[in-house]
């Protein structure tokens, strides 16, 4: 009954109110896909799924209560349980304004940044010395950054290799280059990752931090390490494992130094999926 209800007061308005909470929620999903959240608010779902279930068949009404007033306990969990996730997409949404005042350095400079790294990592690779070094592309890292020795210095191979040359001061922690295409600290503690789903159970600290500050923020992070000499680089909570110094060349200018593609009006792609649309559409009513 309450359903024949609910369809026969089904008005246009209510579709649209419908239509734009699904979407809401689709857009939320993304967020907290391939994390461990999803697996909690699984978890959480099939718990109260379940007891609306059992409270409605056998007429529990103290627990029809408590699930009546669960929205207010809820209200205040869900920003505690999942307050990783939450700042992760805060910091995305935050990200939209960033892009309209990108300090990004010129391209000759992020290719020049891009073979002294892979210069430096080459060496320390061979020598097998640990390295750590942060890429900062959109997300401000200054909270990072202030854990480290200041330097503010040009980025050349030869001060990478000092900086994480075993009996420095400054070998133990990460190197950060800011968004202006220069090396802003030295030895800065980096946040260690909180994903159950490592590559590897073995990866040591250096590893772990370098996945931390690739999920907190956008940044890149080239690690090089200490045991084996291999050479990883992280970004968005992935890490590629296990290369040389052309395919870290490759990646680099992928990542930290695309090509530009012109952009496109909101409403240029509109009027393409428009046509695509009747495209795919027009060969239906011609055999009709």
């Amino acid at each position: 009954m309450e359903l024949a209800w609910a369809i026969s007061n089904l008005t246009p308005t209510a579709i649209v109110d419908i239509l734009l909470v699904a979407m809401l929620f689709f857009g939320a999903s993304f967020f907290i896909r391939g994390t461990q959240a999803v697996v909690l608010l699984r978890g959480m779902v099939i718990v109260l799924a379940g007891m609306v279930v059992v409270s409605n068949v056998f007429q529990l009404l103290a627990l029809r209560w408590l699930l009546g007033n669960a929205l207010t306990v809820l209200a205040v969990a869900i920003p505690v349980i999942f307050q990783p996730e939450l700042r992760r997409a805060l910091e995305r949404l935050g990200r939209a304004g960033v892009l309209l005042n990108n300090r990004r350095p010129p391209e000759t400079l992020r290719a020049k940044v891009i073979e002294d790294i892979c210069q430096a990592a080459e060496k320390l690779s061979e020598r097998r010395h640990g390295a750590l070094i942060v890429l900062e592309r959109n997300s401000g890292l200054q909270e990072y950054i202030r854990t480290g020795i200041p330097l503010d210095s040009e980025v050349s191979s030869q001060i990478i290799l000092t900086v994480f040359w075993p009996k420095t001061e400054l070998h133990d922690g990460a190197a950060i280059i800011s968004g202006n295409g220069r090396i802003a600290s030295a030895a800065s503690v980096l946040p260690l990752t909180a994903s159950r789903n490592l590559p590897d159970r073995k990866l040591g600290t250096r590893h772990r931090a370098a996945l931390g500050i690739s999920e907190v923020s956008d940044a890149i992070c080239v690690v090089v390490s200490e045991e084996t000499g291999k050479i990883a680089i992280t970004d968005g909570g992935r890490m590629i494992p296990r290369l040389d110094p052309k395919r870290l060349r490759t990646i680099l200018n992928a990542l930290y130094n695309p090509e530009r593609k012109p952009s496109i009006p909101m409403w240029a792609r509109v009027r393409e999926w428009a046509d695509e649309i009747r495209n795919r559409l027009r060969p239906e009513r011609n055999q009709a």
